[in-house]
């Protein structure tokens, strides 16, 4: 996931996409599962019972499933999916983004702010630089992300940056290395190819350095 990717390390149990009919890492697509009354389930976190259905975290995979009734060929029984599933989909893993980075900040992992970050990034402990996809472009290019892939996430809202920090809205936030960087790098790289609103924000002045 460098700067204007989201390309991470291929290792890990595959899993095949229905949708594209190519296999994978897990960790790059969705899993769901038929629950009760055979509606179908969105399994983000991968640890609900029941044999898993694999659709690649992107948007025009995940809406190709349910536009050819995909599901339901997949296993092999009628199958209810819930309308605007891809939408709940992105909220959950947003969410998961969210959480990991809060928990991250709370085992002192994740730093936000600017002074923070540039202090940070000339001690040469940067991991992550993490910007806030409506700050604006001339604040953010003062800082710059580490050498390297998946260094860099720039799909989260100032507003959802904030909610991971405690704060109103974040700008500038960054990840040291340690256990917690590879989960918030890997499920921020399922929200770059999940959400389609980020490209309808204007860049805004960054008025703050949080």
């Amino acid at each position: 996931m460098a700067r204007g990717g989201r390309k991470v390390e291929r290792d890990g149990p595959e899993r095949r996409c229905i949708a594209t009919g190519q296999s994978q890492p897990a960790r790059g697509l969705i899993r769901f599962v038929v629950g009760p009354d055979n509606i179908l389930v969105p399994d983000v976190a991968g640890k609900l019972p029941g044999r898993g259905i694999w659709v690649s975290a992107e948007r025009v995979p995940l809406d190709l499933a349910v536009r050819k009734k995909l599901f339901a060929r997949a296993a092999r029984q009628a199958v209810e999916v819930p309308d605007g599933l891809a939408d709940t989909v992105t909220a959950l893993v947003r969410q998961r983004v969210i959480d990991l980075l809060s928990l991250a900040r709370k085992s002192g992992q994740a730093i936000a702010g600017y002074e923070k970050c540039r202090e940070l990034a000339m001690a040469g402990d940067m991991a992550v630089l993490i910007q806030a996809a409506d700050g604006s472009t001339r604040g953010k290019t003062k800082l710059r992300a580490p050498e390297g892939e998946a260094t860099y996430i720039d799909w989260l809202t100032a507003r959802e940056l904030g909610l991971a920090f405690g704060r109103e809205h974040v700008i500038h936030a960054a990840l040291r290395a340690g256990g917690l960087r590879q989960p918030v790098v890997e499920e921020a790289a399922r929200l770059a190819g999940l959400r389609t609103d980020i490209g309808g924000y204007a860049a805004g002045e960054d008025k703050t350095d949080a």
